[in-house]
């Protein structure tokens, strides 16, 4: 159930997987993986590097065929890319030569939206993730965490109905990750988007996520579903929450159920 205090936004689409197999040649990447991720729903998938994760992203994205199986967009067949999306790496991907406006003006430029309300939003958006007084300043003048920040304004600039995260802070100091990932979940609790959130994490998917979807190693598959019951927003320190502990003594031990880690 979604928390009282985020309502699905318009627009926040669903998402679901039936038996997805992906293939390369003779390596299966997911194998089997069934998922459901509902409208406005903040989900996050964790599991070890190779498994799937980004994989299913791509796929879900429609980006990238799905071997066989099925996967599903507000309960209907994904056949061609989704266009009504925005999607964050790890990489910020910032043009050097624009500034971060004009970086996520880009966006608003390359899908032909009215310029004057993109701009309007794109301002809005800088205010809402603190970082308005960086709107004239090139990527090469902004911190990890601040580029990082234009570039979630940039997936946000045409209020796609879901937001896919593939490891947005992992090249971030943990200062500014406990920062963003606060500043991500207001924005969430107050735009309703459908999150896809995809971290090695265990307490930022903890931190984060309505529900977080274990997967196993290669060839991935979900392996354990964890509905996350902790007030929001969130405190920086869950630490403080026995639930907390609860939620990630069960991640590890599936972890090292699989062999992912060995104590």
């Amino acid at each position: 159930m979604l928390p009282s205090s985020a309502q699905p936004g318009t627009g926040a689409a669903s998402i679901s997987g039936r038996g997805v197999i992906k293939s390369f040649g003779g390596f299966t990447a997911v194998d089997g993986l069934s998922l459901d991720i509902r409208s406005g729903e903040f989900v996050s998938l964790i599991g070890p590097s190779g498994c799937g994760k980004s994989t299913f992203m791509l796929m879900a994205a429609g980006l990238m065929p799905i071997s066989s199986g099925e996967l599903l967009v507000n309960g209907k067949p994904l056949t061609s890319p989704l266009t009504d999306i925005g999607i964050v790496f790890q990489d910020h991907l910032l043009l050097e030569f624009r500034t971060a406006l004009e970086n996520v003006m880009l966006q608003a430029e390359i899908r032909g939206l009215p310029l004057a309300p993109a701009k309007e939003r794109a301002l809005e958006l800088f205010a809402k993730l603190g970082i308005s007084h960086a709107v004239d300043r090139y990527p090469k003048q902004l911190s990890g965490g601040m580029r990082q920040r234009v570039s979630i304004a940039r997936a946000l600039i045409h209020d796609p109905s879901v937001l896919m995260m593939d490891e947005p802070f992992g090249a971030l100091d943990a200062i500014t990750r406990t920062q963003i990932r606060h500043d991500l979940e207001m924005l969430w609790l107050e735009t309703g988007k459908t999150v896809v959130f995809i971290t090695h994490s265990i307490d930022e998917a903890i931190g984060l996520s309505d529900r977080v979807l274990v997967m196993s190693p290669t060839p991935g598959r979900v392996v354990d579903e964890i509905a996350i019951e902790l007030p929001r927003p969130r405190p920086a320190h869950l630490g403080d929450y026995p639930s907390f502990n609860a939620y990630a003594d069960r991640i590890h031990d599936a972890f090292r159920r699989f062999g992912v880690i060995k104590y």
